[in-house]
């Protein structure tokens, strides 16, 4: 699969049409963005059951602001339309195919619960 590019005008329909969108949050100034991005395009390539996405924080200014993004590279999964994960810095190969059979395995309703039991 891949690699869809983020933009204000299409995020919500991403996000509300896949079952878990792992986002990368980048610039293109950014060597260590530069550097990752060749292993985030290869797992998206490699993994089933995900949706890859990319937001240009240069270009999508509004963005990076709304998901308070202070350093680049992050990363972000959303699963069922909600928050699960947000991490700066970039990983390896093997530790993004295991966060993201982590992401997959989460009891998605226990989520709900917890969010719930917070309101």
């Amino acid at each position: 699969m891949s690699v869809i590019e983020l933009k204000q005008s299409n995020f919500d329909e991403t996000i509300s049409s896949n079952d878990i969108v792992i986002i990368d949050f980048w610039a293109p100034w950014c060597g260590p963005c530069l550097q990752f991005a060749p292993t985030f395009k290869e797992a998206s390539e490699k993994i089933d059951g995900v949706t890859f996405a990319k937001v240009n924080t240069e270009e999508e200014q509004s963005l990076g602001a709304h998901f308070g993004i202070r350093s680049i590279p992050t990363l972000m999964i959303f699963r069922e339309q909600i928050g699960i994960f947000s991490q700066a810095g970039s990983m390896t190969a093997k530790d993004l195919e295991d966060l993201l059979d982590k992401a997959k395995s989460i009891d998605m309703d226990e989520v709900r619960k917890e969010l719930e039991s917070q309101k």
